[in-house]
């Protein structure tokens, strides 16, 4: 038990959470990132979904990694990511089919997210089961962070509201001047935001900073 929760492991699972973050360090998985924060809802389903895939396809490759000839291995990577993109998929379909609107092709595109072919071609290749999906949830989680933050941002100064319950558009509020800011809606503003974070980040940890 204690080698499962060893110091290194628990380094794997929380350096992606802060100074090695995929999206603010690595600046990978900018994409959705842009696409589908302009509310809280969709953002939080996004992160878990790939965080649940990148924990699972890391397990899985990290399984099979010593049978996987290298000329395929890109190969074999893809097609279980695809599975388990697939079985997400239709899961969010079943139980919550309004939020799968909303994210639309952007589920199908897991696949081809930066993050996680890049965690399974250099962590699960090279580590155990146990380490891979450490790493695979430390990098979704990571990754979501940043998702939610953005979003909490803009569906709250963009819209008034939070997982679509009312929080600024109250006639009291209004009379002080308040208005909603529908730029915060456009991915322009999430660009903008996730420069903010990164530039916070930079400059609370000089060691980010380059020479």
């Amino acid at each position: 038990m204690g080698q499962l929760f060893s110091s290194k492991n628990k380094e794997v699972f929380t350096t992606p959470l802060g100074m090695n973050n995929p999206v603010t360090v690595q600046v990978l998985g900018i994409c959705s990132a842009l696409a589908v924060t302009a509310k809280l809802e969709p953002a939080i389903v996004m992160g878990l979904s790939v965080t649940v895939i990148t924990a699972f396809s890391n397990v899985v490759i990290s399984l099979i990694r010593k049978t996987i000839p290298n000329r395929i291995r890109i190969i074999v990577q893809l097609v279980v990511v695809a599975a388990l993109v697939t079985i997400v998929s239709e899961i969010l379909k079943a139980f919550a089919y309004d939020v799968s609107v909303q994210l639309s092709v952007y589920v199908g595109l897991i696949i081809t997210n930066c993050i996680l072919m890049g965690r399974l071609e250099a962590f699960a290749m090279m580590n155990g089961p146990w380490e891979s999906f450490l790493d695979g949830v430390g990098n979704g989680l990571g990754y979501a962070k940043i998702l939610i933050i953005v979003a909490f941002l803009r569906e709250l100064l963009g819209s008034g509201t939070l997982l679509g319950f009312n929080i600024l558009n109250y006639e009291p509020i209004k009379e002080l001047g308040y208005v909603n800011n529908g730029l915060m809606l456009m991915p322009p503003m999430a660009l903008i935001i996730v420069a903010c974070i990164i530039w916070y980040q930079r400059a609370r940890h000089k060691e980010l900073q380059e020479k």
